[in-house]
């Protein structure tokens, strides 16, 4: 990366404060670029949805996976429970998409209770195994809540085989004028397929294992056991190891990063796959260095910028996050590791711009938290808008449930100290409600940023991209009009 006119700021920079200038580019097209990641990860795009427990769970997982990035789950949750989780992405088709399931018998309150799971609008109705309608809200609209499923669905459904041309489907769902299509094995229900997601089967490449199944990723705290923590998350089947603290750069870390280490090496030994340990959070080159001598494969960069996060306003600690990335990036390459950058994303262009900073992949948390895939419950307002609550890692609510097996006078002492909010509604964007519009939105944004300054990899983005400093108005010079004037 470059700074125009090579004038590099005496102050630190926030993404808002960079703009990126278009050069003589060879990409002919937007869909020319590769966005594989130089992390070793395996993921074909370079998002990383952020382990927190209002936003990570296995549907997020699932669907991300199936677009190229990875999910990592919060390290807040029984071993059981993420256990769980990772065999479910596990089993999940890499194509067909996971269905709402009702049963025939059950009743229109149920069907109305998972519907918001999932963005598809509609929930297939099964018989046994055997797929025998389709029921969506607006079919449960009007109708008591104890109703029958088989009294309001459509029963006359349409189907095609798992090893359906997927041309075809798209075909038959656009002249049928639907939504989505059950696929099915022999008789038994395999997935559902909708037109957005066959457009998408054909532009993204699912980050998946050498086993061929979909990625995931977990979190572990630096307290405790971490080298058995690591060992049983591994032998679950995760796919990365993030080892995770507000404070990264301190002696526990350092401690703690050898153990995980250890146990990643003796598994790569029994199974002949190295998995990458990703460690932080650090915004200096001081700790890039120290974590990656520790054996930090990845380094997590950002301490404030997350929009749940109040550590600057409380402590005043932070780092505007396009300079810490930048920084911490150089580093990275010095040592012969890479960083994510972690926080502060609100468009599409700050991805491109962390990316442009040295990043391998950007970690997303609050803005993907208002989707139907991420972990949080669908709610509704007074006015009909639909929100899921989200909250920061070490707010109150969080680290209520951090130390729920502690005594009570030691979970009323770590009270005292929290930080980040507990409570805040993530509205569901009515024209991207789903993170895989969130995601189609950031991959269409950075792959034109790539094709504006020449590049046609992340390496070469890296090379290439110059980036200048613009002020308050010139930012707001960039931001379009909703209205007129």
């Amino acid at each position: 990366m470059k700074f125009l006119n090579d004038v590099r700021p005496a102050h630190d920079l926030t993404y808002s404060d960079t703009f990126m200038v278009p050069s003589r580019s060879a990409v002919v097209s937007r869909s020319g670029v590769d966005l594989a990641t130089p992390d070793g990860v395996g993921t074909s795009i370079p998002l990383v949805v952020s382990n927190m427990t209002a936003v990570a769970g296995k549907r997020m997982a699932e669907t991300v996976a199936r677009r190229g990035g990875v999910t990592i789950l919060p390290q807040d949750i029984s071993l059981a429970a993420l256990t769980d989780m990772v065999t479910k992405v596990k089993a999940a088709h890499t194509v067909f998409e996971t269905p709402i399931t009702v049963d025939v018998n059950d009743s229109v309150s149920t069907a109305l209770a998972l519907l918001g799971k999932r963005s598809h609008g509609a929930a297939v109705v099964l018989d046994g195994h055997r797929p025998v309608g389709i029921v969506t809200e607006k079919d449960c609209f009007e109708v008591d809540r104890f109703t029958p499923i088989n009294k309001v669905m459509t029963p006359d459904i349409v189907t095609v085989a798992k090893d359906a041309d997927l041309d075809s489907v798209f075909d038959t769902l656009a002249t049928r004028h639907l939504g989505m299509v059950p696929v099915l094995d022999g008789e038994h229900l395999a997935g559902v397929l909708t037109r957005k997601g066959v457009l998408r089967s054909g532009l993204y490449t699912p980050a998946v294992d050498p086993d061929g199944r979909l990625m995931v990723g977990a979190a572990v705290g630096i307290n405790g056991d971490v080298g058995s923590k690591t060992r049983e998350l591994l032998e679950a089947g995760v796919d990365v190891i993030v080892l995770d603290t507000a404070h990264g750069h301190q002696e526990k870390m350092i401690e703690a990063l050898p153990l995980a280490v250890a146990a990643r090496d003796d598994y790569a030994r029994r199974t002949g796959r190295r998995i990458q340990i990703a460690a932080g959070n650090v915004v200096t080159a001081a700790g890039t260095r120290d974590l990656a001598a520790a054996g930090a494969d990845i380094l997590k960069v950002g301490v404030g910028p997350g929009a749940m996060c109040t550590t600057r306003m409380m402590t005043g600690v932070g780092r505007p996050q396009f300079s810490a990335v930048l920084e911490c990036a150089t580093a990275a390459r010095e040592a012969g590791v890479e960083v994510w950058a972690d926080g502060g994303v609100k468009y599409p262009r700050d991805v491109a711009l962390a990316l442009a900073a040295g990043a391998a992949s950007v970690m997303i948390g609050s803005w993907f938290a208002g989707t139907y895939e991420s972990a949080g419950d669908l709610a509704s307002d007074g006015e009909g808008r639909l929100y899921k609550e989200s909250f920061g890692m070490a707010s109150a609510r969080a680290v209520q449930q951090r130390t729920r097996h502690q005594s009570a006078l030691e979970r009323a002492r770590a009270a005292l100290f929290e930080e980040g909010i507990s409570h805040s509604r993530m509205y569901l964007d009515t024209q991207r409600p789903g993170v895989e519009d969130l995601i189609d939105s950031i991959v269409s944004g950075v792959r034109s940023s790539f094709s504006y300054a020449g590049a046609a990899s992340i390496a070469e983005f890296r090379e290439r991209v110059i980036v200048g400093v613009q002020s308050a108005a010139g930012y707001e010079e960039g931001r379009p009009r909703e209205v007129s004037w």
